[in-house]
């Protein structure tokens, strides 16, 4: 391919990761307004932020961009991009519509805290093809603490909650990643990701005014969690799989020197 038209493609390969960016943009405005029908916007720019991030990736490994432009790191745009869309945007998202009482609003530092660390930590993507720590999928939490009704005590607790297992060494399945699980994984996500359309279709225009959700919408609302339980007990499944390999392991060596 003529160098100058590779360039070029590698080029319009960030341009397309930026426009991560021009969703975050967008995604700030809706939850700023705050009322019902402009965070719906702010969850359809969500899942559009979701599906670049899923989707970047390939196209850069395609055009080889790294040896293309060298100079240009597009892993720190990726990270720049996914920190707002995933993680202050949401937290934000949640401290506007008040789903948590006024005198817990406060514990949304530790997520926003948890996620700069996991970021920042070199070892958030293993050799072996997975994340370590929880990837700081706020926007999913935001999403169901939101479109779910639950008590205010149980938002706090799922907030802590994953906000500390950013710091515990457990595996979570990388998507974009090649193997078998990986690619089950993306078809029940793309089955997932219709599920969210139809929901964000048909979420009602007044939610906090006192909107609900027909019943076929609220249960395949329910019907989506079981995505995010499957990745979540995939993931630790695995990692307690890899700790006990790694014990016995140490045993083992123990036992040799003995």
């Amino acid at each position: 391919m003529n160098p100058t038209l590779t360039k070029v493609l590698a080029w319009c390969v960030h341009g397309y990761t930026a426009l991560g960016l021009v969703a975050a943009g967008g995604m700030a405005v809706a939850i700023f307004d705050g009322t019902p029908s402009a965070i719906r916007w702010a969850f359809w720019l969500m899942l559009i932020a979701t599906l670049v991030d899923a989707t970047d990736g390939a196209l850069a490994r395609a055009i080889k961009i790294k040896e293309t432009l060298p100079h240009f790191d597009g892993r720190r745009l990726d990270d720049i991009v996914d920190f707002q869309t995933y993680t202050s945007l949401p937290l934000l998202l949640i401290w506007r519509t008040e789903l948590l009482p006024a005198d817990w609003q406060v514990v949304l530092f530790l997520p926003l805290i948890a996620s700069a660390y996991g970021f920042c930590q070199t070892t958030a993507k293993t050799d072996d093809g997975f994340f370590l720590g929880f990837p700081s999928y706020w926007n999913i939490i935001a999403f169901y603490v939101y479109v779910l009704d639950m008590p205010a005590w149980l938002r706090v607790v799922l907030i802590v909650f994953f906000a500390l297992m950013t710091f515990v060494p457990t595996r979570y399945l990388y998507p974009t990643h090649r193997g078998r699980l990986n690619r089950w994984t993306n078809v029940l996500g793309g089955i997932w990701s219709v599920l969210l359309v139809w929901i964000l279709i048909r979420m009602p225009s007044e939610w906090l005014g006192g909107g609900r959700m027909d019943d076929l919408t609220h249960h395949l609302t329910l019907a989506s969690l079981l995505f995010p339980a499957y990745y979540l007990g995939a993931s630790w499944f695995i990692s307690v799989r890899i700790w006990r390999r790694a014990r016995r392991q140490h045993r083992h060596d123990i036992t040799t020197l003995a």
